[in-house]
């Protein structure tokens, strides 16, 4: 079953149209949550908006938005005046522009999505422009109201549908100058420069997202069941903060580290070529399958 569609409407490509949904790629529904709660009675814990001056709760009816044009001053905003100034929308994502797939900074990517074809109607259109795009190896730009906000979205071919990614306008991303300011400039040579190089040469991989766990959400869920069994929690004392002193000693026990742990990993793969047919298959489960079942054994124990 396919998921809900968080938007609809159409892709266009000069005279070629075809209907399109988005569908949500990264979601954050799996996360432990925790609520505020009275810890007297047990009982969940409402917020409710006061008056700042008389100090009096504001029902909602008497809630209205205000921007403020002076210390304690605000012009008020009728939301029915808000969604008047929102412009209207055909729901179409216009490709005008075309680029080069990676000549966009990452700092202005927001959100990705899926964007499918809606109906089979739409399919063989949009199988056109998609292979067009992916034969090009470039990306589109398309703009449209989504969640009421004019938005710009960056169209990428992504298997049998595209990957759609709003991006931050250019007032919201900040100038690295300032952040970098203060960094002087060091001309970094010699025995320190090869070290650092031997240490990540030695560290090279390919990104697989399957071997990050969510450690912070492990322990979370740790912590529940831990709570919930009636079981002792130890409070971790925090660990006392050590200065490397010289950089060059550091630099040096880091590459032999490195170069030993290298060692020790090809071994590893030696001996698991070895194993049996089965053994291999049962390696081969990915991490976060086997997370994701222990995490739902947790939360069902619980």
């Amino acid at each position: 079953m396919a998921p809900r569609a968080n938007w609809k409407g159409y892709l266009k490509l000069a005279e070629l149209t075809c209907s399109v949904s988005l569908y949500t790629a990264v979601s954050t529904s799996e996360r432990i949550v925790f609520h505020t709660v009275n810890r007297e009675t047990g009982h969940r814990v409402r917020r409710q908006f006061i008056d700042e001056e008389t100090g009096k709760p504001v029902e909602a009816a008497d809630q209205v938005k205000g921007y403020e044009t002076g210390k304690g001053q605000y012009v008020m905003v009728e939301a029915t005046e808000i969604a008047s100034a929102l412009p209207q929308s055909d729901k179409t994502l216009a490709l005008d522009v075309f680029v080069e797939c990676d000549s966009i900074d990452d700092l202005f990517f927001d959100r990705s999505y899926y964007l499918a074809p809606s109906d089979a109607i739409s399919e063989k259109a949009f199988a056109v422009i998609r292979e067009g795009m992916r034969a090009k190896k470039v990306a589109g730009l398309a703009r449209t109201v989504l969640f009421r906000r004019v938005r710009t979205l960056l169209l990428r071919p992504h298997g049998p549908g595209m990957i759609a990614t709003t991006l931050n306008f250019d007032y919201e991303v900040r100038s690295p100058k300032q952040a970098f300011a203060d960094i002087p400039e060091r001309n970094i040579k010699g025995e320190m420069l090869d070290l650092a190089k031997h240490i990540i040469t030695t560290k090279r991989g390919k990104f697989d997202p399957s071997k990050f766990e969510d450690r912070y959400e492990a322990a979370l869920a740790d912590l529940v069941r831990a709570k919930l069994e009636g079981k002792p929690i130890e409070v971790r004392k925090p660990e006392p903060v050590s200065n490397v002193i010289n950089l060059m000693d550091a630099l040096r026990k880091s590459a032999a580290g490195s170069s030993a742990a290298g060692k020790a990993q090809v071994r590893s793969t030696g001996k698991n070529a070895q194993r049996s047919g089965k053994t291999r298959k049962a390696s081969r489960t990915p991490a976060r399958r086997v997370s994701h079942r222990t995490t739902a054994a947790r939360r069902k124990a619980g």
